[in-house]
């Protein structure tokens, strides 16, 4: 791990396993507290150095690291592939995406400004000439998820450098080998050696460390709802960006293309074995297509195939732990127990666990209310687009939500009064680009990422005000 402007080992390590076969990968660092007063005291230095690094320089350093990035994206797929379980070709695709969100993070490091203030408009405000600047926070503490280990971690490492942040890395403990090689990219880069910190170990043992530290100005993480709630109670006075969880639905209106719903559905609800925040999970169904409706969304599921994911005709891979798939098929069964009724998969061989339809799902059914985070979509009845957004607004979370109709009425109904911070009409909820304002509502989090915005999460305010004389 890289710490202090060095990389460095312990003797307590953590092995890095493979989710489809088991096989250690790698083995990592486990840092402990010690490790994180060293970071940290380098991250003060490494904040004045990176405070008086000249926006062009953070852009140039960026954009280097994108194009190295770029340069070994193979590599860096088969990392991803390797230690998360996603199919190769959704690896290769997250790697281009993280090529995209450092390239647009440097383009931001180009445009840190702030803008005048009208005080003569305000009663006294005469001679008065005022305007505020952008500066950084100082140390980021960057806790990223297992689910995407290389463009998450961009996500928040670039627009922190781009701001003129030194940054401390807390990758998922499943996943870290990502996070390690973009840092020894952004090191090649030209980044200042104390600018960056990446440590390895888990978060229970270094988490609470990180976050509560008074040195460190700024947290953003990603990853479950109850951990973001521990983070922000340890935190304090701190600005904080939480990126939580979800279990976002889909409304099917009457006059939808159940084709085309069927096939966004296919690809929004399993993709990395519905490891991804804002992965269909909920399917919204009027009681007029509902039979129609289930007809072409099974064989779209069943033609899904599972496998190794170094494979190159696996679209489905395993998830990260067996006791991940384990959990999936028991609020599966216990839905079933309740009056569901499984159409297709169902079924689980070690950490894969089928791509799988559940029907007739009640809105009081674990399956409905919680975040299963996993291949499997729920599929629920409602009569009227009145109690279609009622239940699409029946929990606590606001990540993701969609809308399938040809109705432009129902379409803004669907934008003013659903309870989400992303809201996709006539495609599932699950879509990003990366140069998009991206956060949730409710108890899915606050801030924005994308790089513009989380630029403005990762710098301070300061107003500037000249009395003058006249």
């Amino acid at each position: 791990m890289y710490v202090a402007g060095q990389w460095i080992d312990t003797e307590k390590k953590i092995d890095v396993l493979n989710p489809y076969d088991g096989a250690v990968v790698d083995a990592v660092p486990c840092a402990d507290s010690g490790d994180v007063e060293k970071a940290l005291e380098s991250a003060v230095r490494g904040a004045r150095t990176m405070a008086k690094l000249p926006g062009y320089d953070r852009y140039r350093i960026l954009k280097a690291a994108a194009e190295l990035v770029e340069a070994r994206s193979e590599e860096f797929a088969e990392i991803i592939t390797l230690e998360e379980g996603k199919s190769l070709a959704e690896s290769r695709f997250e790697v281009s995406r993280a090529v995209q969100t450092l390239t647009l993070s440097g383009e931001e490091a180009k445009r840190l400004h702030g803008e005048t203030v009208p005080f003569d408009g305000a009663p006294g405000g005469s001679g008065k000439f005022g305007f505020t600047l952008r500066v950084p926070c100082g140390i980021v503490v960057a806790i990223s998820p297992f689910n995407f280990p290389l463009n998450l971690v961009c996500h928040k490492v670039g627009p922190a450098l781009a701001a003129g942040n030194a940054v401390v890395i807390k990758p998922a403990t499943d996943t870290p080998l990502s996070a390690l090689k973009l840092t020894e990219i952004l090191l090649e880069a030209g980044l200042p050696a104390e600018g960056i910190a990446c440590l390895t170990g888990r978060g229970a043992e270094i988490g609470d460390a990180l976050c509560s530290d008074r040195r460190v100005r700024k947290i953003t993480f990603t990853g479950s709802r109850d951990i973001g709630e521990r983070i922000c109670r340890m935190a304090g006075i701190k600005k904080v960006t939480m990126e939580l969880g979800s279990n976002a639905p889909v409304i099917i209106m009457p006059d939808a293309d159940l084709e085309k719903v069927a096939a966004a559905v296919a690809a929004t609800g399993y993709t990395n074995a519905g490891q991804v925040c804002i992965s269909t999970q909920r399917v919204l169904t009027s009681e007029k297509v509902y039979g129609d409706f289930l007809d072409a969304l099974k064989p779209k599921v069943e033609a899904l195939v599972t496998g190794n994911p170094l494979d190159v005709g696996t679209k489905v891979g395993p998830m990260i732990r067996e006791r991940d798939a384990i959990r999936v098929g028991e609020w599966v069964q216990e839905a079933v127990a309740s009056g569901a009724r499984v159409v297709t998969g169902g079924a689980r061989q070690g950490a894969i666990y089928a791509p799988t339809v559940v029907a007739d799902v009640k809105p009081d059914m674990r399956l409905f209310c919680d975040e299963l985070f996993g291949p499997a979509v729920a599929v629920t009845r409602f009569d009227s687009i009145d109690e279609a957004i009622a239940l699409a607004n029946d929990t606590i979370y606001g990540l993701a939500a969609g809308i399938f109709t040809e109705n432009l009425e129902w379409a803004m109904r669907f934008a003013r009064e659903v309870e989400a911070g992303n809201l996709m009409i006539n495609w599932g909820p699950q879509w990003r680009a990366d140069l998009m304002p991206y956060g949730g509502l409710k108890e899915s989090g606050f801030g924005k990422e994308g790089p513009r915005y989380a630029v403005e999460e990762m710098t301070e305010l300061k107003l500037v005000c000249f009395h003058l004389k006249s």
